[in-house]
């Protein structure tokens, strides 16, 4: 198999490296030629347009700043494209995404859309995560591929935008998460007290929030948010208390009183004995 690699930014060097690593022919071009000499040395071969890069090769794997960027390089390519694999791993909301798999499809090219879930030195990992759309032949076509760029590249739909939002979900996710941890870290903080320490001790605590993942979906997924334990009602008070020792800290008290009102709201709506699951109908709004 050949493999042509568009963009030689962090992210798609990693990519071009990964794909070199498994012995397979390697074409690059990138906008900036002099990106390309690392990848020269380790066998790659350089083309000088992107209609040449991409006559090289079977599957044509795009990854630059931004879908339009991504869509302009397939325009590009042109008619060159038919018979082809375009593997987009290009960051960008979903409706670029489905544009950009029509232009393909319109072009004669089968189309992957892929959502990176790690940074570019785990790029080739056994635990790198991609998630993959688009066209299952196309997946299954070349599976060793997508598994020696990520371990875990996985198939999650044929809609080449269902990647761009699983992904958008996990960030969604980590920056509340990491939004929650440092805002205790100042609270540890200035009571004097180890991050560290709190981390090791904490640590059963804060691996089994993850735990409650499947059961909030379900909840969700069924709208069943009735609970007859840890309901809304039973939130309210410890949230009070770290306001409170917030406050008396000097630590922001913004991002507790912003959960304080959403659970207020929904116990005043008259949803006390829900699970925290309800409040998905705040951020549905």
């Amino acid at each position: 198999m050949t493999v042509t690699v568009l963009g030689l930014g962090e992210m798609g060097t990693a990519l071009a490296l990964a794909t070199l690593a498994t012995d397979q022919q390697v074409t690059v071009w990138n906008r900036s030629a002099d990106k390309a000499a690392p990848l020269l040395a380790k066998g790659a071969r350089e083309a000088a347009t992107v209609a040449a890069a991409v006559a090289e090769s079977e599957v044509v794997l795009v990854n630059v700043k931004g879908g339009g960027v991504a869509a302009e390089l397939l325009r590009e390519a042109g008619a060159g494209l038919a018979g082809r694999t375009v593997l987009n791993l290009t960051d960008g909301p979903a409706e670029q995404a489905k544009a950009t798999a029509e232009l393909a499809a319109e072009l004669g090219a089968d189309y992957l859309h892929g959502q990176i879930m790690t940074i570019a030195p785990a790029i080739g990992s056994p635990d790198a995560v991609i998630f993959l759309g688009g066209s299952r032949a196309a997946f299954d076509r070349h599976e060793g591929l997508l598994r020696a760029l990520g371990g875990r590249a996985r198939y999650v739909s044929a809609d080449p935008t269902v990647p761009v939002r699983y992904g958008m979900a996990v960030h969604d996710i980590m920056w509340g998460l990491l939004n929650g941890f440092l805002h205790a870290s100042a609270l540890l903080g200035k009571a004097g007290l180890s991050v560290g320490e709190f981390s090791e001790h904490a640590e059963p605590s804060l691996a089994g929030m993850l735990s409650m993942f499947p059961m909030l979906a379900t909840e969700i997924d069924r709208a069943e948010h009735a609970t007859p334990y840890g309901a809304l009602v039973h939130h309210l008070p410890s949230i009070d208390d770290l306001i409170t020792e917030s406050a008396a800290l000097g630590i922001d008290v913004e991002l507790p009183n912003y959960t304080r009102g959403l659970v207020a709201r929904a116990i005043d709506a008259g949803h006390r004995d829900d699970s925290y699951s309800r409040l998905v109908e705040h951020f549905r709004r």
